[in-house]
């Protein structure tokens, strides 16, 4: 059971390490544009990714580094990505908000609100037919509940028994607004029963919770059970985007919420358990070292050529 642990220990930290060395990056100039970071909701990538198969098709928010990494993005061409680095999974052209990978089963992240919805289903709806045996998961925020696509796209889902899994990432925040404010019901989950399909609230600070959850989620969808909605709750540790000053916040919120991060709470359940600090220690270094390896070959990659951004673009 540790060593599980001290696995989902070092995908939080490649997540956590790869996000504070992208602000850095950012606040330096080598990174341009808006970039939203995840730190503080690492557990929920890590869990769920550890419970799809290699033909699942993951669709991810703006906020989608961490959901990249967990599905095996190497962490080299995505920092060259974010770069505008030649070598970047898209060879520069995405950027921070629009990447994809779909050889790794990551089919991009969307800027719009809630719009990976509706293509989840697409994908869905082809592995019905393709003989792929595909389960999509659409993963969103809690103010993304609110969008009109949503409603669509789970009701299309459960109307017609897609394997699908729309996971909700409530860290409590629609951008700046508590999402208390802009619901009677902040049980997100509870929505679920409306398109008669089953919905969870999880602990999105536990990998093994989310792990659980996704898959027995993942199993029925592919046994033709249809759909599922996750909420899982968790909080972010940093602003809505880079440079977003949080006066939203109240006193001492930000202490409340680090006693209790993924990372801080598996650290001090393996310590009560008898594993070594050093060994645990070891995990961050590890992670640290990795990620400042990775992006210093990124940094040496050659820019973006301007002269092919009309490739690809017509077949």
């Amino acid at each position: 059971m540790s060593e599980r642990r001290l696995a989902d220990l070092l995908a939080m930290w490649r997540i956590r390490a790869f996000e504070e060395k992208v602000r850095e990056l950012r606040a330096e100039g080598a990174i341009v544009g808006s970039v939203h970071l995840c730190v503080g909701q690492e557990a929920i990538p890590v869990g769920a990714c550890d419970a799809l198969e290699p033909q699942d098709a993951l669709f991810a928010t703006y906020r989608g580094h961490g959901w990249a990494l967990a599905r095996g993005v190497p962490a080299e061409p995505l920092f060259a990505e974010l770069l505008g680095r030649a070598s970047g999974v898209n060879g520069g052209r995405g950027g921070s908000a629009y990447f994809t990978a779909a050889e790794y089963g990551f089919h991009g992240e969307n800027s719009i609100v809630g719009a990976g919805a509706p293509i989840a289903c697409g994908a869905a709806l082809a592995g019905r037919h393709d003989g792929s045996d595909r389960v999509a998961v659409s993963v969103f925020g809690d103010g993304a509940m609110n969008q009109g696509a949503v409603h669509e796209a789970m009701n299309f889902a459960a109307a017609f028994s897609l394997p699908v899994v729309f996971v909700c990432e409530n860290n409590r925040y629609s951008e700046l607004t508590p999402i208390a404010g802009m619901v009677r019901d902040p049980r997100l989950s509870g929505r679920a029963a409306a398109y008669g399909m089953p919905g969870h609230r999880v602990d999105g600070n536990d990998a093994e919770a989310v792990r659980f959850h996704v898959r027995d989620a993942v199993e029925a969808a592919r046994e033709g059970g249809g759909p599922t909605l996750l909420e899982c709750v968790t909080e972010r540790l940093v602003g809505h985007y880079i440079g977003d000053a949080e006066t939203y916040r109240r006193p001492g919120e930000l202490d409340r919420i680090r006693s209790r991060e993924p990372i801080a709470r598996l650290r001090a359940g393996l310590l009560a358990d008898g594993v070594p600090a050093a060994d645990i220690d070891a995990v961050e270094r590890r992670a640290r070292a990795e990620t400042d390896a990775a992006a210093t070959a990124a940094l040496a990659a050659p820019p973006a050529d301007p002269a092919t951004a009309r490739e690809h673009l017509y077949a």
